[in-house]
């Protein structure tokens, strides 16, 4: 998913944010304007007052976040209910140092929580109107995965084109014309390997045997970032295979640009993620 998207669900629009992990944030501002639009903070800060609401939090963060101040949580608890007691976003956050929820400054601010905590909060708000707002976001998450999808096929396409290059510079400039098929069919695996070694630390044949139960082998479960760099690798060793450059000196120099290549990427992973969510052309 991009960084922020927005999703329309019966006449409110509801922002979405991801920053970089597996988890979206929905925002709990907007999704409090269908009950009340002038002061929506005022919903979310009643719904943290429940002790059911609170029970639920601490449960979720129990189970996804290992420094979860359980103390803290277990004196709130004890005290929703009363008159007296008042809950907001940021005395959760600072008190139990949650992840399932969070501030968002800017334009696009507010109290943000993970699908699971955001949807249990729209249940609380309406149930229909949480039945609209699942149904939403899964369609926004089908149209991720479908360009997601198209991405990687792309990339595997570039991978299989940039391997008939290689295949071929192999064939012009290693192997002798007396070799059997058999070892033309050895010499080509051991190129292939040779980029496996330089990215992925293992050969085919050593990643069939820790994951006998996959079907396809070792680049048909990479990375969109290792897919790139596995493209630059095999450009890269064509010319050095046509260069002459003796087989050691080749693996050295392929494995020190996979490292390089590779940290660049998880460096700029926000650039990486835009070229993810490029649409095609209609």
């Amino acid at each position: 998913m991009s960084p922020r998207e927005t999703i329309n669900t019966n006449g409110v629009e509801v922002n979405i944010f991801n920053n970089g992990t597996d988890y979206d944030y929905i925002s709990l501002t907007d999704i409090a304007k269908y009950r009340e639009l002038a002061e929506p903070n005022d919903v979310i800060r009643n719904w943290l007052r429940n002790r059911n609401t609170l029970e639920y939090l601490g449960l979720w963060e129990q189970m996804n976040n290992p420094n979860f101040n359980l103390q803290f949580f277990e004196s709130a608890r004890n005290e929703a209910g009363l008159n007296s007691f008042v809950m907001t976003p940021k005395r959760w956050i600072q008190g139990t140092n949650a992840i399932g929820i969070t501030s968002q400054p800017g334009r696009y601010g507010g109290t943000y929580a993970h699908s699971d905590i955001a949807f249990e909060f729209a249940s609380w708000i309406s149930p229909e109107f949480k039945l609209y707002l699942i149904k939403d976001y899964q369609t926004l998450k089908a149209a991720e995965n479908n360009r997601l999808s198209i991405e990687w096929n792309l990339n595997r396409t570039l991978s299989k084109l940039n391997y008939k290059v290689h295949t071929d510079a192999i064939k012009e400039n290693l192997l002798p014309p007396t070799l059997s098929k058999q070892q033309q069919g050895f010499k080509y695996a051991n190129e292939a390997d040779r980029i496996n070694i330089a990215l992925f630390g293992i050969t085919a044949k050593q990643w069939r045997e820790m994951n006998p139960s996959k079907s396809g082998n070792i680049r048909d479960f990479a990375t969109t970032e290792q897919l790139l760099v596995l493209t630059n690798l095999e450009s890269m060793n064509a010319e050095m295979i046509r260069d002459k450059t003796p087989d050691f000196e080749r693996t050295a120099k392929l494995n020190d640009m996979a490292r390089r290549q590779m940290e660049t990427f998880l460096k700029n992973r926000a650039g990486i993620q835009k070229l993810k969510h490029i649409e095609k052309p209609k």
